[in-house]
């Protein structure tokens, strides 16, 4: 299947791996596709989910609220330390994931993180979205199109919460790849 991706749509599943070493996740899931599909350049993808007001600092930060990461930043706030702003110090400084290699959570960095069922699904869905708009090639728009149409995970849950109609954002990706 992976040989039916376009560049665009490898850099998707590429980034959501990377995303998922970043924030310490044993797994590759959902909310990792949609920050990698935040992070894609020469596709639809990430103009579409900007447009309906997502941003790649705001769906990490609603992702980590919600696996309970936020709550050490929060406490952290609290005492005046930002946390974001000394990781991106640190990384600025000594490289990206810098401050990961402490952390017990997860897996090693640049090991192997498997997917999540769900995040498999979504990959099957791009290329049923593909196959049904009679398209030869996989692209990044189809994975937006194939996580809309698996409609759970966190994902989902963070679409949701920030007011994105799964609905009118089909419509606009559908759109933007010309069908």
């Amino acid at each position: 299947m992976f040989e039916r991706f376009t560049t665009e749509a490898r850099q998707v599943v590429v980034g959501a791996q990377q995303e998922a070493r970043r924030l310490r996740a044993d797994r590759v899931g959902t909310e990792h596709l949609l920050l990698g599909l935040l992070a894609s350049e020469g596709g639809v993808s990430a103009g579409v989910l900007t447009r309906h007001g997502l941003t790649r600092d705001a769906v990490a930060g609603a992702i980590r609220a919600a696996t309970g990461e936020e709550l050490d930043a929060d406490a952290l706030s609290a005492v005046g330390i930002d946390l974001d702003a000394v990781r991106d110090t640190v990384e600025a400084a000594f490289g990206p994931g810098a401050l990961d290699a402490g952390r017990p959570r997860g897996p090693a960095r640049g090991g192997h993180v498997p997917f999540t069922p769900r995040a498999k699904k979504v990959l099957e869905l791009a290329l049923r979205e593909a196959i049904a708009l009679r398209h030869r090639r996989i692209t990044d728009g189809h994975v937006l199109l194939g996580l809309l149409r698996e409609g759970q995970g966190l994902a989902m849950k963070v679409l949701h919460d920030r007011g994105v109609d799964p609905v009118a954002l089909r419509q606009d990706v559908r759109s933007a790849l010309g069908s």
